[in-house]
């Protein structure tokens, strides 16, 4: 592999984004200083130079043979030449193109991905479509159903148990292994093997016991109605919801890293499933790395009418576009104060960055409810010392039709955290209503 230097420097970015936006260099420069990243300064500009033809789309191709005339001019001339050259691109530039141009032009692409984990997958890419592959077969006609078990069922049933200083001779909690994959057996790897196949493998090399060591529930299947009745069923035994996986066709184990073979299936993904609320913004945190310039998180909280108090119930971070954060950025900044109000009911370990006045409503849909060290949501209402919090919060909308009084009150917060399924089995088990084994 040959490597190619642009040989393109960050002045003569700033002179093309000027070039291509009508901006003036000087504010360029501001921006880039203030946000630490240029290529959003280049996504953020907005060009104010009519032009008489649109200039076609960018292309992978096009692009690519554009960066290397770049990268091979020399000369006295050149310099302006390139300056020229990159502004006819970002004159062509959509959306979050200009970002990604300005940052390939720098060799700043900030997307968390090494040289070395591209080679590999460029290469695994390779050896798993040749030529003459058949694509009927995808995607696949069967898949694999396993529930995802969730560490909440597990914490509520046992948070009140003491931790420190344990002598192993006391310990009485009965741990069991699930069983759901097998990726080595006696000395050979298993990862290149479908899923069947090392499943088959881990059921014949191994033997179940009773609340030690048992295989995890499981579903093949090729219909989607059975999916999310498994799903449903999942989520009433106090799982998290299902991951599914290719079972025979592309079926092979991926080693710390993600793949479309393996989903996670969570109830919150459903438009039916999840639980939302709308909580007011009460302070923000600044954003680092690509958010830099932007709130990268921000304090939500609900309303106590009885107090008039705002109860905070979550860090939120997830759910935004680049564009909603800048948006929420400036919509925010004129509301900025200076110290919490006194009405403010929040944890010392969670001090934002900005505090806000009470002016927005956000919809925003978790996971699940959990019980608080640290949020003050409900405190006293679920639990006599902590909060409510979300889990895996993420943004939906802003509802800008509601008033920051209708916000989601702490009683309907713990009313919501009480229907839960694994809240509701726990209080049943504690009251001796169901007698199933303790172990599963």
């Amino acid at each position: 592999m040959v490597r190619v230097e642009l040989g393109v420097a960050e002045t003569n970015v700033m002179k093309a984004i000027a070039q291509a936006t009508g901006r003036s260099l000087d504010k360029i420069k501001s921006d880039a200083t203030a946000a630490g990243d240029l290529g959003i300064v280049a996504e953020s500009s907005r060009s104010t130079q009519k032009t008489l033809f649109q200039p076609p789309p960018l292309t992978v191709q096009a692009v690519f043979n554009k960066l290397k005339e770049v990268a091979g001019m020399t000369g006295s001339s050149s310099h302006s030449k390139k300056i020229s050259m990159i502004t006819s691109l970002l004159v062509a530039c959509k959306y979050s193109e200009a970002r990604y141009l300005a940052r390939s032009l720098l060799g700043k692409l900030r997307i968390g991905l090494a040289e070395q984990s591209l080679l590999q997958a460029i290469a695994q890419a390779c050896f798993h479509t040749p030529p003459e592959q058949d694509r009927s077969e995808w995607p696949p006609k069967k898949l694999d159903c396993g529930k995802k078990y969730s560490p909440e069922a597990l914490k509520a049933k046992y948070e009140e148990e003491a931790y420190k200083d344990a002598d192993e001779a006391e310990i009485k909690v009965q741990v069991c292994i699930f069983a759901f994959d097998l990726i080595y057996l006696n000395g050979e790897s298993l990862i290149k093997k479908p899923l069947i196949e090392r499943r088959e493998l881990l059921r014949e090399h191994f033997q179940a016991v009773t609340g030690e060591f048992v295989f995890a529930t499981s579903l093949d299947t090729d219909s989607m109605e059975e999916v999310q009745e498994f799903l449903e069923e999942s989520v009433k035994g106090n799982c998290e919801g299902l991951m599914v996986k290719t079972l025979d066709e592309k079926a092979s184990y991926e080693l710390a890293k993600r793949s479309q073979k393996w989903l996670k299936l969570k109830k919150d993904y459903m438009d039916s499933g999840g639980d939302s609320l709308d909580l007011v913004v009460i302070g923000g945190f600044n954003g680092k790395g690509k958010r830099t310039g932007t709130y990268g998180g921000f304090l939500l909280a609900c309303y106590d009418p009885d107090e008039e108090a705002y109860q905070t119930i979550c860090k939120l971070g997830t759910g935004f576009s680049d564009d909603d954060l800048q948006k929420h950025t400036e919509s925010l900044k004129p509301h900025i104060i200076p110290n919490p109000k006194s009405y403010y009911r929040f944890n010392t370990q969670l001090t934002p960055d900005h505090w806000f006045d009470a002016v927005q409503v956000w919809e925003v849909k978790c996971a699940d409810l959990s019980l608080s060290p640290v949020h003050t949501a409900a405190e006293g209402m679920a639990d006599p010392q902590r909060g409510i919090s979300l889990r895996f919060p993420r943004f939906i909308r802003l509802r800008d039709d509601k008033k920051i009084e209708d916000a989601t009150t702490a009683s309907q917060v713990a009313d919501m955290y009480k229907s839960q399924e694994v809240v509701k089995n726990s209080t049943d088990k504690k009251k001796g209503v169901d007698d199933d084994d303790d172990f599963y």
